[in-house]
């Protein structure tokens, strides 16, 4: 199983050919299975719109909430495709990240005219020796 810092690379890889290709303005979902292909071809294993469930106070909340790509296990990857990001995505994708215990997330928007200005990593409780 590849480490978090590995997997991450490959997907920005891939994220940034499907952006030199088709550039922005395209909805999230066909980004969605456009990264989720590029990345199945590139050999991870991953689930696309991955129902999360999880227990607070008691409670089992199931299929609370899903991840829109979650690769190899290790990494969520939430993707938008917008003018620009806001601080609540990245609050989004870090509460994801602490009700699976993952360690870390990516957050991409396929709606910047540059795609290195729409790519965020995201760490929470990250040993980079596990």
């Amino acid at each position: 199983m590849k480490k978090e810092n590995v997997i991450t690379g490959i997907v920005i890889d891939c994220a940034m050919q499907i952006h030199r290709d088709l550039g922005p303005g395209l909805f999230e979902a066909v980004y969605e299975q456009l990264l989720a292909k590029s990345l199945s071809d590139r050999g991870l294993a991953l689930i696309t719109q991955h129902p999360v469930t999880f227990d607070y106070a008691g409670v089992t909340y199931t299929n609370a909430f899903r991840v829109d790509l979650y690769v190899e296990q290790k990494v969520i990857v939430e993707l938008k495709s917008v003018e620009s990001l806001h601080p609540v995505h990245a609050k989004q994708l870090l509460t994801y990240m602490k009700l699976m215990n993952i360690p870390v997330g990516l957050l991409i928007n396929f709606g910047e005219l540059l795609l290195k200005n729409g790519i965020r990593r995201v760490v929470h409780n990250y040993n980079e020796d596990e």
